[in-house]
This record gives C-alpha cells, sequence and structure tokens, in this order.
C-alpha cells in the first residue's frame, strides 16, 4: 500500500501545495484551500509492469451516434442530441425544475427504448415516484437506484448499465473513500472524477445536477467544469413560468444554443421563444436584437431611471452588470441624460440573460429613453456594440438578427452604419438605418434629454 499524504488544493484553480494558505498563490482567491488526504501508491512506470500502452491514430472513425431526447430544443442545444460516453452537467438555482427536466427526458428516453437509472441523493423513492404521477409519466418504466453512497450508485449502473445515468444531485452524493463532508470540493472532485470515469469505461451518458452559488457560478471547485463535456445552465425566475435553457461548454456541438420552456401543472412544455414585443413602445424599453448559439431572437430591453439626492443604485436583472454600468456613464456623456447621478435598474424580459455584444446598443437606448421620458420609435430593434467613446461597432450575424425582426413584426433596425451597408441583401423586408455614434440613434429622444418633471429643471 502506498504511503498516505496530506494535499492543499484550491477549489477556485485546483493548485496544490504542501501547506495550508488563507490565499492561493497561483489565482489569489480567500478561503478556497482545503485539506486532501492522497494515497501515494507505485510510480506510474511500476505500475505498468513493463506493458506497453496501445497506440492508435486518429484515423477515420464511425460516424457519431445521437440519442435523441424527445425535446427538439434540448437536442438543439446539446448539439444534436446525447453523446453515448459523454457527461453532462445541469445548473440551475434551487426550485427552478431541473429534477422535473431531467425526469421528463428520462421518461421520453425510456419510452424511445434507452432505459434511463435514476440516482437520487437528494429524495427518496418515493417523492421521486409522486413527481412522476404528478406528471403524468409512467413511473414502472423508470429505474431507481436509492442510497446516496457513491458506491451503490457505481454498482448498480455497473450490474445493469443503463443507456443514460441520471446524479440529482453530484453535491449530495457521498464518496466513503474521501474524509471530507458531503458537499465540500474534494467530495465533489471526487464523484465526478469517479462518474466521468463510469461513462467512459461503459459507454453511457451520465446527466449529473449542480447546485449553483448566490453568484449563479457551479458550487464547487472549477475542475468539475473542465471534467464533464458539457455544461447546461436552467435559468428563470421562479416565481414565473418561463424557464430557459443555455448551452455552456459544448465538446459535441456550438455553445451559447438555448432552448425555452414554460412550467405548468403538467410539467415542461417547450416554447418557441418569440417574446412579444408588439405595441406601443414606452419610455424605458428597446428592443435587443441578440444572438442565441446560431439563432437570433428579439428580446425587449427595460431600463428605469430614479433621480436621487443620495448614493445611487445599480440593480440589473439578466444583464452584465458592469457594461450595464459602463453603457450609463457613456449615454450620459453622449446625450446629457443625467443617468450618473441617478438611480438605476436593468432588466431583460422573458428571463434570458444577455451579454452578447450586440445587445449594447438596445441598452443604451432604453436607458436614455427612460432618462429623457420619450418612448422609441414604433416597431424599431438596436443592434450593435457601443464603445467608450459612443461610437457604433459592428457585431455581424445581420442576417438571423434580420430573420429575429422580421419573425417579431419589426419594421427597422438601428445598426452600424456598416452592418447597414453589408447586410443589405440579408435585411428582406427589415428597413436598416445605419449610425456612427451614439447620439444619431438616440436622436428621437435629444429633444427631450431635459425633462422639468424628471430632473426639477
Amino acid at each position: 500500500m502506498g504511503k498516505v499524504r496530506r494535499l492543499f488544493v484550491c477549489s477556485s484553480c485546483g493548485r496544490t501545495s504542501g501547506q495550508w494558505a488563507g490565499r492561493c498563490a497561483s489565482c489569489a482567491a480567500w478561503g478556497t484551500i482545503s485539506e486532501q488526504i492522497v494515497s501515494a501508491g507505485a510510480s506510474g512506470a511500476g505500475c505498468s509492469a513493463g506493458v506497453a500502452a496501445a497506440v492508435v491514430t486518429l484515423g477515420p472513425q464511425a460516424e457519431e451516434r445521437r440519442i435523441g431526447t424527445g425535446f427538439a430544443g434540448v437536442d438543439r442545444v446539446l448539439g444534436g442530441g446525447l453523446v453515448p460516453g459523454s457527461v453532462v452537467l445541469l445548473a440551475g438555482a434551487p426550485g427552478i425544475g431541473k429534477s422535473t427536466l431531467l425526469l421528463q427526458l428520462a421518461s421520453r428516453l425510456t419510452s424511445a427504448g434507452h432505459p434511463c437509472l435514476i440516482a437520487s441523493g437528494e429524495e427518496g423513492r418515493a417523492q421521486v415516484a409522486a413527481r412522476a404521477r404528478r406528471l403524468g409519466l409512467d413511473g414502472e418504466r423508470l429505474s431507481f437506484a436509492p442510497g446516496r453512497e457513491l458506491g451503490d450508485v457505481l454498482a448498480t449502473a455497473e450490474a445493469a448499465p443503463p443507456a443514460v445515468l441520471i446524479v440529482d444531485s453530484v453535491h449530495t452524493i457521498r464518496d466513503s473513500a474521501t474524509e471530507s463532508l458531503v458537499g465540500g470540493p474534494a467530495q465533489v472532485r471526487g464523484c465526478v472524477d469517479a462518474l466521468v470515469g463510469l461513462a467512459k469505461r461503459l459507454n453511457m451518458t451520465v446527466l449529473l445536477v449542480g447546485h449553483v452559488t448566490k453568484a449563479g457560478d457551479v458550487a464547487g471547485p472549477r475542475t468539475v467544469e473542465h471534467a464533464v463535456d458539457v455544461l447546461l445552465s436552467f435559468e428563470g425566475d421562479a416565481r414565473s413560468g418561463r424557464r430557459v435553457l443555455v448551452g455552456g461548454k459544448n465538446r459535441f456541438g456550438p455553445e451559447g444554443e438555448v432552448a425555452w420552456f414554460e412550467m405548468g401543472p403538467g410539467g415542461l412544455v417547450e416554447k418557441d421563444g418569440v417574446v412579444d414585443v408588439s405595441g406601443d413602445p414606452e419610455p424605458g424599453c428597446a428592443v435587443a436584437l441578440a444572438l442565441a448559439g446560431r439563432r437570433a431572437l428579439a428580446i425587449e430591453v427595460q431600463a428605469l431611471v430614479v433621480p436621487t439626492d443620495g448614493p445611487p443604485r445599480r440593480q440589473v436583472s439578466g444583464l452584465d452588470a458592469r457594461r450595464f454600468h459602463i453603457l450609463a456613464a457613456v449615454a450620459d456623456r453622449a446625450t446629457g441624460a443625467r443617468l450618473v447621478r441617478s438611480e438605476l435598474f436593468g432588466a431583460s424580459a422573458g428571463g434570458l440573460r444577455l451579454d452578447e455584444p450586440g445587445v449594447d446598443l438596445a441598452v443604451a437606448a432604453a436607458l436614455v429613453s427612460a432618462g429623457c421620458g420619450a418612448p422609441p420609435p414604433p416597431a424599431t430593434g438596436f443592434v450593435g456594440e457601443v464603445s467608450l467613446s459612443g461610437a457604433i461597432r459592428p457585431v455581424g450575424a445581420l442576417e438571423q438578427r434580420a430573420s429575429a425582426a422580421e419573425a417579431a413584426g419589426l419594421e427597422r433596425i438601428v445598426c452600424a452604419r456598416a452592418d447597414a451597408s453589408r447586410g443589405a441583401r440579408a435585411a428582406r423586408g427589415v428597413r436598416l438605418e445605419g449610425v456612427d455614434h451614439l447620439r444619431e440613434a438616440v436622436s428621437w429622444s435629444l429633444a427631450k434629454r431635459a425633462v422639468p418633471a424628471l430632473y426639477g429643471h
């Protein structure tokens, strides 16, 4: 048996050291270093016992096989379906519907001839069965592995290998070989490593449910995100019915694809993702044409500007907070809308997180509109990146954005002049209006930028 030794591992970057420290010397994070007990066995040369490793080539292989989930949107986010031998991590806030989505996926996969095994460390068999009955699913066809021990889950999966193994959640499964608390960095890292090895060895797909922190990041060490093949985020407001499945890291397909769902009494139902932007525009609302993977969506961006005498608050939902603050400063300097001295609030409609540069112009237009009290022109969408000087930069993919604008009933797109000149053919029935600066894009608001009722002039 190898000698047992103690290592201290940073849960943020994975750096190991021989002694504990309050701050990681690699990533400079505080309080992320924890102790891990490892066994230093024989060296790799001794373990090989003189057996040479087989050498393979990267020549043509058989066509990659995919497993359809029964949800067209989920298949699109995954890049065409589940890949045998892959590990998918689904992360989301508590109560958002992760377990419901995976239970519906398991039912559809089993009905299609791909047996699934559900291992739950959070709920017992009776609780999972009750949820299946509420959703109208046939629980008799679903297999369940009781217990929270990693060894039990692995033994059950190896005894009768399913096509898909669902672990809900990886933060509640316990590896008895690791002397740390359940959900700790060492426990999560060990469980994920064992499940990844199981998936590769038996060529089965493993779906993991992951917890998230208050900041929205996946809980646990960053090495978990590196170990899995696909990282999905399930987002939305738990108090509303709209849910959004967003593809992040994907080794088998494009990143950033989106699928929309509506939560109802019978579970999650797929929606087309089109947000209603019709009707008369109101101050503080602008339509952004945002890219979501290979598609574009027309999403309403909302802003609220409230004058204050004290320190101004800044709060956003669905938008990049740092980018929102920068755009407020640029819009204030370019149009004189007095945004810096006001409380600012921003949000995106539909629960989709918007963080691509193409939504900059829509966010700035919403802020200026809210500050001056003038609504944007009707049936108008905004596309463009805003620089610190207020110049509008091209973002491309105008054909997809024009298609989304046409589907949403828009008649005009305000964009960078370079995009307007290049995308004349892609615009179809939508008129492109090219601008060079933010002042041109919000010229409809400049006559009202100083409203006495709002600023007390």
